[in-house]
């Protein structure tokens, strides 16, 4: 059933009058008749009586009547969320995390939900090699990771650089310290988390030791950074990790910057896999570049301005 003759016949239906429907649709009058008289030759009844003042609905026209206005309004909203999708404005977004890289994430995620109601993020506890293989797969259409990742098919996207921090015991006497160098904790031992391909945070913790004069003492390996911290609550040596995991509130344990110059950052990664050009990842990429720093610069001095 076309959907033009369906307007068509609610135009006339609604105006009761051919002439008046025709001005409304801003066709001529006959065309209209003809689509109209199309319209019953398809459906096998007839739809319209004709009165002094104009037309007047049969029982069959009044049954069509309600049908058509549903079918219009819902071809008019599979248009629209359609024309959303397309515009990466609806869907669904899978998200691989793992540990405390969902602490990094509430606000991008919130900041994206914000942006894009209609599109349903799913997340999915997953560490790297999940991650990685759930991407290779299009099972997710995003990861993350804390160092960039140079992989055939990987693309990084920086969501932001943070400080690295040390994490103490509480009974440690460093805790004193506003911030703590590198070599201070040459004869603690340290419990390190990593994961994934090479190279990872576990290469960077060494890099930065050995550059301080010094090759850590590993009291233990771990996979993520809270259960690195657990571990330093529990007296088991100190441990390196990024600013953001300082958000938990965990107690035995405190956080002290490094004091080093210059200051030691951390890149965290967005990940996905280059060849996807979906347009509800582009959005999600483009939500985080509008979080960084510079840029909410921008828009600041754009509304001073």
């Amino acid at each position: 059933m076309d959907l033009t003759r369906l307007r068509y016949f609610v135009a006339v239906a609604e105006e009761a009058n051919i002439g008046r429907a025709a001005r409304r649709l801003n066709i001529s009058q006959p065309p209209l008749t003809r689509q109209i008289h199309q319209l019953e030759a398809e459906i096998g009844a007839t739809l319209f009586q004709r009165t002094r003042r104009g037309v007047q609905m049969t029982d069959a026209g009044q049954v069509l009547f309600e049908e058509a206005r549903n079918l219009l309004v819902l071809a008019a909203r599979a248009r629209e969320r359609t024309k959303r999708a397309g515009l990466g404005q609806s869907g669904r977004l899978d998200i691989g995390l793992f540990g405390s890289n969902i602490l990094a994430v509430p606000e991008l995620l919130r900041m994206f939900r914000m942006q894009y109601p209609d599109i349903e993020v799913i997340v999915h506890a997953m560490n790297k090699e999940e991650q990685l293989q759930a991407l290779y797969d299009r099972r997710v259409t995003v990861g993350f990771n804390l160092l960039g990742l140079k992989l055939a098919g990987i693309a990084n996207e920086k969501v932001r650089s943070e400080p690295l921090m040390v994490a103490l015991n509480a009974a440690d006497p460093l805790c004193a310290q506003s911030s703590v160098a590198l070599k201070q904790i040459a004869d603690r031992p340290m419990v390190i988390f990593a994961s994934g391909p090479r190279p990872n945070l576990m290469d960077m913790v060494f890099g930065l030791c050995l550059d301080s004069g010094f090759q850590p003492e590993i009291a233990q390996e771990v996979d993520d950074s809270v259960t690195a911290v657990a571990l330093v609550a529990a007296g088991f040596g100190v441990s390196l990790v990024p600013a953001t995991v300082a958000q938990l509130t965990l107690p035995g344990v405190v956080f002290r910057g490094l004091a080093e110059s210059p200051p030691v950052t951390v890149d965290f990664n967005c990940i996905y896999r280059r060849d996807d050009a979906s347009p509800i990842l582009q959005a999600f990429l483009e939500t985080i570049r509008s979080m960084r720093p510079e840029a909410r610069k921008r828009v600041k001095q754009k509304r001073s301005g």
